[in-house]
């Protein structure tokens, strides 16, 4: 057997997310029925370095699967982004060590959240962005998102059905930068909970806006309850932007 690891970016529009649900279309379904075609009927199981929620996007989603088939890297590829449906493009793949997991084996990950800050929704950019056409203090937003770099217990930042017991996470990176129109949030850290990146934007807009201050960030976080920080942005502005592993495999 072999195990081979590949980087995908997908359109989320028309996804219930990465992971596999019961008659609901997802990037893990698919993946996994391409394969099961390539592999004459044969299941053959995806692992990926995390879900994404439906809506969400990646550019730069990693996973793997073992096979018997010895096929080269080039090959794998045009055979896939044959099968693949449109909304989902494999950008690379290799053989790795059998010991490497797409999941287990991730040293960090960055997001990226984008804002569209004009005064009408676009309809070309109605699914990859999140229309907020509203006045915004950067300056302050990124004095607040200062507060939230480093080691923290995230619990305020995270949905109250997440399940995970211990929520302290690292943040090395939020960067908050203009294009355009847009506002590009750029997080990056050791893990993120459930919701968790979507609710510190959810946050640092109403910051923005004026409704809360930077200086709120500190008791947010020692209050460890979700009831204290902002709205969950929604999922359409967000993307899976990189995943680094520790090592390259």
């Amino acid at each position: 057997m072999k195990r081979m690891s590949g980087i995908i970016s997908y359109d989320g529009t028309n996804f219930s997310g990465y992971q596999v649900q019961p008659d609901q279309r997802t990037v893990q379904g698919n993946l996994e029925k391409v394969l099961q075609r390539m592999h004459k009927g044969e299941f053959v199981k995806v692992i990926a370095s995390g879900r994404t929620d439906t809506g969400v996007h990646a550019v730069g989603q990693v996973f793997h699967f073992d096979t018997p088939l010895s096929i080269a890297p080039d090959g794998w590829k045009r055979a896939l982004n044959t099968l693949l449906p449109d909304d989902i493009r494999l950008l690379s793949i290799d053989e790795v060590a059998s010991s490497f997991h797409a999941r287990y084996d991730v040293s960090a990950k960055e997001y990226q959240y984008r804002v569209l800050r004009a005064d009408e929704e676009d309809v070309f950019r109605r699914n990859f962005t999140f229309h907020y056409p509203f006045a915004l203090d950067i300056d302050q937003m990124r004095r607040a998102a200062n507060y939230l770099i480093g080691e923290h217990d995230f619990t305020s930042f995270c949905s109250a059905r997440t399940e995970v017991v211990d929520k302290t996470r690292t943040i090395y990176k939020l960067d908050i930068s203009e294009s355009g129109e847009e506002l590009i949030f750029s997080i990056k850290g050791t893990g993120f909970l459930y919701n968790m990146v979507r609710i510190i934007v959810g946050t640092l807009l109403e910051i923005g806006n004026g409704r809360r201050s930077p200086e709120d960030i500190p008791d947010m976080l020692l209050a460890k309850d979700r009831d204290v920080t902002g709205k969950t942005a929604p999922g359409h502005g967000l993307y899976l932007w990189e995943v680094s592993y520790e090592k390259e495999e």
